[in-house]
């Protein structure tokens, strides 16, 4: 069985953006340390446009061959006129709302999304599927989630999106790994307990 891994970054306070979902104080915190573990150590979980940055979009997949996100962040790279930000990944797109993939490499997923991730869960891949959020949909799929993994930046929100909208109730995981890096973000790895 192929695991569910949402892998998100958050503030100390466990924000994964301000009240409209803006992340973008925690880019301060992107520097040469902690991109160059994000390339070599996560490269499946960098969008299609960073893989080519850092020069390695033909890079053989390592850990995940399918990506879910909510139409939120779908729609961020949207703006910027990426269509399919994880090519090189299968990608899904959760929406009630869009009625038409603006790409024929996305999927939409407009019905019942726990259905589709234990169909995409039970294929035969010795690959995982990553979780890329936001909140809404990490909330439908907490039943579903296997393992997390929280990139906790050295900042705080006071208030924002929370890393997951509903559907949480009280869950218990295992701590599995800690790293930490210079500019004060811990990346914490943790596995349901089951």
């Amino acid at each position: 069985m192929r695991k569910l891994t949402y892998l998100v970054a958050c503030s100390i306070d466990g924000f994964i953006g301000d009240p409209s979902g803006d992340a973008t104080a925690m880019f301060t915190y992107l520097d040469e340390e902690f991109l160059g573990y994000l390339a070599a150590e996560r490269p499946d979980t960098l969008p299609a446009p960073a893989r080519k940055a850092f020069g390695i979009e033909d890079r053989p997949l390592e850990r995940f061959d399918t990506v879910i996100q909510g139409r939120g962040s779908y729609e961020e790279g949207l703006k910027e006129g990426v269509t399919s930000p994880y090519a090189h990944l299968r990608e899904y797109v959760a929406s009630h709302t869009l009625t038409e993939s603006p790409d024929p490499h996305v999927e939409i997923i407009s019905g019942d999304l726990v259905a589709k991730v234990r169909e995409l869960k039970a294929e035969d891949s010795r690959f995982d599927i990553y979780l890329c959020g936001g909140a809404t949909v990490a909330g439908e799929l907490f039943d579903e989630i296997d393992e997390l993994i929280v990139k906790t930046y050295p900042m705080t929100y006071g208030t924002g999106m929370p890393m997951f909208a509903t559907g949480v109730s009280l869950t218990h995981f295992t701590l599995d790994s800690v790293r930490t890096f210079g500019n004060g973000i811990l990346v914490r790895t943790y596995s349901r307990k089951r």
